[in-house]
């Protein structure tokens, strides 16, 4: 009987009081302890493991006012690594009061009712502190103006500094300074964004984290999670104590993703070392500061299903958590006339890499002012990996790559996505009129026109080009289009039939992909002899299509050669 995998679980108690399998991440108390950053700020992509950890903080440090509870929360922690780090890291547990707060529910597209929702959220940390609080207030002002806060019916301006005052009742409350935990700090930040309301919500987390972590006389330390790190200027205004660790900072690497050791040992606890190499092509591959990790998400899920069925497929479980607007602004680009960012994708989406200069501090509201930082912006949220860095005087430069075949999937599917909308817009008569008069040289230059159009990956694979003349040639409403259908012997790669059979048209189109410019008339004379070895016409012959043309295509990257099928000639021959 194996343990429970924790999917979509970022409790750290119920993760270990119900024995899920739990991959080790408390030493990050340790470091957090030894580095003694009074506020840090930690970005990582979405799924990461950012909320789990925040939980793991708040069990580890909170002094809930019961000893008994305090205990309890000490024993989740038995057997794991913070507990032989020594007793001077023992001795800080249950020590603090602690603020939590999530930012994560305030997607709403107006600022009013994300505001709203972030209030509650507000209300209800101070809720889950009433009984501290209560009785220990100095200050009748206080007392009232906390009733209000955790009733709702405060003004907004108490929101926008409820955390710093918080913390003042709180260090009241136990005579020591508290812990504050914010995660998904930039999720209102991007929602707001896209839906036009950004100056007032900066406003908003602006004086939420000024108050409370600028020159707070009663923070002891905080730990803030998202995804971008946007800069100082925009919402950390002032804060000469943030300490920043993105995913190109060395310090605590490991902690947010799976690492090599970890999957490994993963994979043995459920009998699936195995299936090592295929989790690493498709969920390895980031690297962050110093340390290789794989996407946690992603891991957990597909766990889970090899250790139902040891023969279930891999499958992109991160790319359908989220929308991918940002992968689908960067491919619309190339409809812009943006010939640079259709050679980038092409040469990544083959296997290549990409250089940018660095930009860490960047806003929603920047994003597309520029390539570098879309591409910056793809990089930090998990889109593109790390393969090199370099300095050139005050600049650094990125070395990028697409981290894996999930994320691979993610740019394919898009970009399809976008061609199948593209594919709508092209004129298709000059190339039907050129199939049916059965003019090769004209059907060459139509099918390399399209093909400049496209972005193709696959390293120009034979599985490319197929799908690519398919869904051309489905728009159109005079042919029936089967694809890889049974025919003669064999399966003809395209085949276009008139719905009827008297007085109507068959054609065969037989395609091959070459590695070699030399080679295309030899693939052409290759994929004819295919087509009269494995009779294809004469299978639609016996289905009573009297006019019948074919074609051997051969394909060189974005060159095209078409061959006519003619009986008796030397084109059959090598």
């Amino acid at each position: 009987m194996y343990q429970p995998l924790p999917i979509g679980v970022d409790d750290f108690e119920e993760i270990i009081a119900k024995n899920y399998y739990y991959v080790d991440k408390t030493l990050m108390i340790k470091e957090l302890l030894d580095k003694m950053g009074k506020v840090n700020l930690f970005t990582r992509p979405r799924r990461f493991g950012k909320t789990l950890n925040l939980s793991m903080l708040k069990y580890y440090f909170e002094d809930t006012g019961d000893a008994e509870l305090n205990r309890k929360h000490a024993q989740l922690f038995s057997g794991l690594a913070i507990a032989g780090a020594g007793e001077g890291y023992r001795r800080e547990m249950g020590q603090y009061p602690v603020i939590t707060l999530t930012l994560k529910s305030a997607k709403q597209n107006r600022f009013d009712m994300a505001f709203s929702l972030l209030r509650n959220a507000i209300a209800e940390e101070y809720d889950r502190h009433e009984k501290m609080v209560a009785g220990r207030l100095k200050n009748p002002e206080d007392v009232q103006r906390y009733k209000a806060i955790r009733s709702r019916c405060a003004d907004d301006a108490d929101y926008y500094e409820g955390l710093a005052f918080l913390s003042k009742c709180l260090y009241q409350a136990y005579g020591k300074k508290c812990i504050i935990l914010i995660d998904e700090y930039d999720v209102p930040l991007e929602s707001s964004y896209f839906s036009g309301c950004y100056d007032d919500m900066v406003a908003f987390i602006r004086s939420l984290f000024g108050s409370a972590l600028k020159t707070n006389p009663y923070l002891e330390f905080a730990v803030v999670t998202g995804c971008l790190r946007v800069s100082r200027e925009s919402i950390f205004t002032g804060l000469n104590n943030l300490k920043m660790c993105s995913i190109l900072d060395d310090s605590y690497g490991e902690y947010f993703g799976f690492t090599e050791q970890e999957i490994q040992d993963m994979l043995a606890a459920y009998g699936r070392e195995e299936k090592l190499e295929e989790t690493r092509r498709w969920y390895d591959g980031y690297r962050f500061g110093k340390a290789e990790v794989y996407n946690p998400w992603s891991i957990l899920n597909y766990m889970d299903a090899i250790a139902t069925n040891p023969k279930a497929f891999p499958a992109p479980y991160w790319a359908n958590t989220s929308s991918n607007d940002i992968v689908r602004s960067l491919v619309e680009r190339i409809d812009d006339g943006d010939g640079e960012m259709k050679g980038l994708l092409e040469h990544l989406m083959n296997g290549g890499t990409i250089e940018k200069p660095v930009h860490e501090d960047i806003t929603y509201d920047s994003i597309y002012d520029s390539e570098d930082n879309l591409w910056n912006f793809l990089f930090f949220t998990g889109y593109m990996k790390k393969v090199s860095m370099r300095q050139e005087g005050t600049k650094r430069f990125l070395t990028m790559a697409v981290p894996n075949m999930e994320v691979s999937y993610i740019y394919e599917n898009t970009i399809s996505l976008w061609f199948e909308k593209k594919q709508k817009t092209f004129q298709m008569s000059p190339l039907y009129a050129a199939i049916e008069e059965g003019d090769a040289e004209a059907m060459e230059r139509e099918i390399c026109s399209f093909l400049e159009q496209t972005i193709s990956y696959f390293d120009y694979g034979e599985s490319y080009y197929h799908g690519f003349l398919a869904g051309l040639l489905g728009q159109n409403g005079k042919y029936r289009v089967l694809s890889n259908r049974e025919a003669g012997l064999g399966r003809a790669d395209i085949l276009l039939k008139t719905p009827r059979i008297r007085g109507g048209r068959a054609v065969v189109l037989e395609l091959k992909a070459v590695r070699s410019f030399r080679d295309m008339e030899k693939g052409c004379k290759a994929a004819l002899r295919q087509i009269e070895e494995q009779k294809y016409k004469e299978e639609l012959s016996q289905e009573g299509y009297i006019d019948i043309l074919a074609y051997g295509i051969c394909f060189f990257r974005k060159e095209c050669m078409v061959l006519r099928w003619e009986e008796g000639t030397s084109q059959m021959q090598e």
